[in-house]
């Protein structure tokens, strides 16, 4: 893959430009801020971003949402941090994995492998019609009931998206449509939570 990096810390850098080619990728950029990896971007299109959140200037979330005003690119966002805002802020943009820091060879090479697999599940979204809005909700709801299928029929997670592919196909249904009925149906299967206090005793 042709690999977009950017991270304000030189030894960051260097180490991902290492690991990426010992993995096989071609690393296309290194960036030091936001705006240059928009840039860059936007003059010759990755494969792949793996970007810092935490920049000075453009930050790498908003980097990424106006690089998907243009482009169509899995991201794979690289943090220190661990702060709820920051994973809001992540909603409405295409991230496809995450990487905590220090980063480690074994890591990368998952998040990539996940990043990958994600992001073909998401242009199948996007196949079926929705606009980006509409795909990254159909997503999270594809994710959920991807993980009923993954714990209680203890499938991989490719194979839980096939699951739910054959599903649609053999329904001809979206895959949010089925996503949606799997999760319903286990929820149908949930015991109905209990009553307030003694009041459904007999002889009250």
């Amino acid at each position: 893959m042709k690999i977009a990096v950017a991270d304000d810390e030189p030894g960051v850098q260097a180490y991902l430009e290492d690991i990426l080619g010992r993995l096989g990728h071609e690393v296309v950029s290194v960036c030091h801020t936001g705006q240059e990896l928009l840039e860059r971007c936007l003059e010759s299109p990755p494969d792949l971003i793996i970007t810092d959140i935490k920049m000075s200037g453009l930050d790498g979330i908003e980097a990424t949402r106006r690089i998907h005003e243009k482009l169509d690119v899995p991201v794979i966002l690289v943090s220190a941090y661990h702060e709820p805002e920051i994973l809001e802020r992540t909603q409405e943009i295409q991230v496809m994995a995450y990487l905590v820091k220090p980063i480690r060879m074994e890591n990368v090479k998952a998040a990539i492998a996940v990043a990958a697999g994600r992001f073909s599940e998401f242009q199948a979204l996007r196949k079926e019609g929705a606009d980006l809005k509409q795909a990254l909700q159909d997503r999270k709801t594809i994710e959920k009931a991807k993980g009923l299928l993954m714990a209680e029929a203890k499938l991989s997670e490719e194979d839980a998206f096939r699951r739910l592919q054959a599903l649609a196909r053999s329904r001809s249904r979206k895959l949010v449509d089925i996503a949606e009925m799997l999760i319903l149906a286990r929820e149908a299967l949930l015991p109905e939570e209990s009553g307030d206090g003694d009041d459904g005793r007999a002889g009250r």
